[in-house]
């Protein structure tokens, strides 16, 4: 039988870096996504430092890790803000690798307008911010469904966010999150259900996670240095959510979770089941 394949959008750098990493070394195939070819490079809509400094990683720093990490990885450029690029990303995987075990729809649409308060959101910012974080992850999904029913089966994680579950405890320029994001991450975790519910004759499972506070450059640029502080207690490292998204992904015990009506915590899981058991 041939190695599984998973493929892991937002893969350039935080979680979906790790996790590609993560499960490369586990003997999987990994195919990941990303705007970020290189490093440095500068492109529309770019989440930046604090200070104006762009955000370390791209395709091409996780594919040498992972092949570092003897892993085989096929890194293809895609943009939540042109569907036409998920088409091309999704059929150039399949044509690779004839097969997707595995979508982790980890990649956001990241920009600064995300977070904006009220008064200053746009009927286009919220567009935009529903066409990265909704529309983008559906329509993937939605090409990759019709593989996975006829292979026999898959899973779909959909990284999601407590800010579309919860109200913020403070407003967005203190730390906490606008209704842009929250909107479109309480939009996108719905997804799995349906999935769950018009695909279980298909035997594909999705879950909706909550990857909680982690310690990643882009939480720091979307939420500043006083939001990070605020919520750093508890906060997890990548390294520890690709364990639990590696946990979910494989296991036959977490089958079960796929009926859960909310959002998975990740956090959590990782404690209780996955670092229980390594």
């Amino acid at each position: 039988m041939s190695r599984p394949v998973v493929l892991i959008t937002g893969a350039s750098r935080g979680i979906g870096a790790a996790t590609a990493v993560f499960f490369a070394i586990k003997g999987w195939r990994v195919a990941i996504t990303a705007r970020t070819l290189t490093d440095g490079a500068q492109m529309e809509n770019q989440l930046r430092l604090p200070g104006g400094q762009l955000l370390s990683g791209s395709l091409e720093s996780t594919a040498k890790a992972i092949e570092a990490a003897g892993g085989e990885v096929f890194p293809h450029v895609m943009d939540l803000m042109d569907l036409s690029s998920l088409d091309k990303a999704a059929d150039a995987v399949l044509k690779r690798f004839d097969r997707v075990d595995l979508l982790i729809n980890n990649a956001v649409y990241q920009n600064r307008e995300i977070n904006h308060l009220i008064p200053e959101i746009t009927a286009e910012s919220l567009q935009r911010s529903m066409l990265g974080n909704v529309i983008a992850p559906f329509h993937l999904a939605q090409r990759l469904l019709p593989a996975m029913a006829a292979q026999g089966g898959g899973r779909i994680i959909n990284v999601c966010s407590a800010a579309g579950q919860y109200n913020p405890p403070v407003p967005a320029d203190q730390g906490g999150w606008g209704f842009s994001y929250g909107a479109s991450k309480a939009a996108i975790a719905r997804l799995a259900g349906c999935i769950n519910t018009e695909y279980k004759q298909q035997n594909v499972r999705a879950f909706s996670v909550n990857p909680g506070v982690v310690t990643t450059e882009a939480v720091k640029a979307t939420l500043g240095d006083d939001g990070l502080l605020a919520q750093r207690y508890g906060a997890s490292t990548p390294e520890e959510i690709a364990a639990a998204l590696f946990w979910l992904g494989t296991e036959k015990d977490a089958l079960p979770l796929a009926k859960s009506h909310t959002m998975i915590d990740l956090q959590p899981l990782h404690k209780e089941r996955v670092a229980a058991t390594t």
